[in-house]
């Protein structure tokens, strides 16, 4: 029973990424999100045998069926993985709250990795919706007082992290850090609380820092958006149920 649970897991995870790509790509445009999808070489329109998830690239061999130009491989890139972690949620948190809230994380991170590195855009409108969610999940799971807790702990860290800003943009005298990142703090402060969240900025930028210098040596990029990173360590420290006590203990290591 539970590998069929994988199973279906892993077939709405592909499905559903490929939604997360198309709201990814054309939502900070302000297109239509479910908008039949072209070829950008030759502008040929996809027949719907070749926009399944993730299979109609393979059988392709990831080229247009039509000009035999490559294809982004961003999106069955988003797409396996999107399946791919919905099947490690469903193994580490089983048929629980904490898989709808692990699945809203998995979603959050496919559609900001599509957004941030496409456009260095992290939509408002994501957010909401998101946070909406967590709220709702929270509700659901901890009770009116806990969730309270949780959305005080949101505000908290978001607060510490626009204070932040301003200071970096007083001294550096641009801009620090991305209006989409400090929003996004909120989201870290919800689930995670105050002191994991900050904690988190760390763990995204020891992965970061090692990726970053890669793509600028070979790709020539100054500029590397950072939401990706942040939404990975936000993951890791979800699933692995990292909380403030190891924290403590690392110290006193």
């Amino acid at each position: 029973m539970k590998l069929l649970y994988m199973f279906f897991f892993f077939a709405i995870g592909i499905t559903i990424g490929s939604i997360f790509n198309k709201i990814g790509k054309h939502l900070p445009n302000n297109e239509k999100i479910f908008k039949k999808e072209k070829c950008p070489h030759c502008g040929y329109q996809f027949e719907l045998y070749e926009r399944i998830p993730l299979f109609s690239y393979f059988a392709c061999s990831g080229r247009c069926s039509m000009c035999n130009n490559r294809l982004d491989s961003l999106e069955v890139f988003n797409e396996f993985f999107t399946g791919f972690l919905f099947v490690v949620a469903y193994y580490v948190f089983g048929l629980s709250y904490d898989l709808l809230i692990a699945f809203g994380i998995i979603s959050l991170l496919m559609i900001v990795v599509v957004s941030d590195l496409t456009y260095y855009i992290i939509s408002d409108e994501v957010l909401i919706f998101f946070n909406c969610y967590f709220i709702l999940i929270t509700l659901f799971k901890d009770g009116l007082e806990g969730m309270l807790l949780h959305v005080a702990s949101g505000l908290f860290l978001f607060l510490i992290m626009y204070l932040i800003m301003i200071i970096g943009n007083l001294i550096l005298k641009k801009e620090s850090l991305g209006g989409g990142d400090i929003k996004m703090m909120f989201t870290f402060g919800l689930l995670l609380g105050p002191v994991v969240g900050l904690f988190s900025i760390f763990v995204s930028s020891v992965i970061a820092l090692p990726v970053s210098l890669l793509i600028m040596y070979t790709k020539k990029e100054s500029i590397i958006p950072f939401g990706p990173f942040l939404l990975i360590s936000l993951t890791l420290l979800y699933f692995t149920s990292f909380d403030i006590n190891i924290i403590l203990n690392l110290l006193r290591f």
